[in-house]
């Protein structure tokens, strides 16, 4: 299964970092564009001049890799793309609807291509897809409020309710110079991935569908260095190590996890 997984993250660090690369935004739209095309090529057995599409072409060719998954997640990402920078999703749920679309898919596919079919293992995967997610919004925050001068990812309800919101000229946008109404929406939103992670390990999932699920891990490290810098994504102590913590302790988190086939 590690090929698989490899290939099939490969694929997602290509697609999520394709906006963020990019000098223009119309070439970062451009590359998903021309990863939604390339998906059909590789479940129609073309051939694609690309090392990832090469690698993920070799795992869907050995494996019953569903196609729905992977281009639910790069079509997530196209819409995401063409948003306006002004335009705010609406509710908490918005922002959990594209963190299944974008972070559970993987999580089905990497499944998937090790031959698990477990409707319990997709449930907890759903859950930890939506708790990585919004986390990985999250910590997007100051990369959003440097480059453009918003928060995209606050959606307008959470906003409203912390004093964020602000209308101009008919246009809403989110306060960054309130740090205290930040925390608070950041907190509420980082409570709705934390509700995930619970729910994800309640569930009894098969042994052999635990290593897929080790992303949990990763959540939950995220979550601990949020409070510990009192949900402040602004903190500099987020950027320390691997999430807030030294790279060797993550490490031995995820090897713990994985030697007691945990998540």
């Amino acid at each position: 299964m590690r090929k698989s997984a490899f290939a099939i993250r490969a694929f997602n660090v290509e697609t999520s970092r394709a906006m963020d690369v990019a000098s223009d935004p119309r070439i970062g739209l451009m590359r998903l564009l021309w990863w939604q095309e390339s998906i059909d090529k590789i479940f129609s057995n073309k051939l694609i001049e690309h090392p990832v599409a090469q690698a993920l072409s070799s795992v869907i060719s050995e494996h019953k890799v569903s196609k729905i998954w992977l281009k639910r997640s790069v079509e997530a990402r196209i819409k995401d793309a063409q948003r306006e920078v002004t335009d705010i999703q609406e509710t908490v749920e918005d922002l959990e609807r594209y963190a299944e679309d974008t972070v559970s898919t993987i999580l089905y596919s990497t499944l998937q291509s090790g031959g698990i079919s477990s409707t319990v293992a997709d449930h907890a995967a759903s859950h930890i897809g939506k708790a990585s997610g919004l986390l990985l919004l999250l910590k997007s925050l100051p990369y959003h409020a440097n480059r453009n001068s918003c928060l995209p990812y606050i959606p307008l309800k959470v906003a409203e309710k912390h004093g964020l919101l602000v209308n101009e000229g008919g246009k809403y946008g989110i306060r960054v110079d309130s740090r205290e109404g930040l925390c608070n929406a950041v907190f509420e939103i980082a409570s709705v991935a934390n509700a995930h992670l619970k729910k994800a390990r309640e569930l009894k999932v098969p042994v052999e569908a635990r290593a897929v699920l080790l992303p949990a891990v990763a959540a939950q490290v995220t979550l601990d260095t949020l409070s510990r810098v009192q949900f402040d994504v602004f903190d500099s102590r987020l950027t320390r190590g691997i999430l807030g913590i030294p790279p060797l302790w993550f490490q031995l988190k995820l090897k713990w996890c994985s030697w007691r086939e945990k998540y």
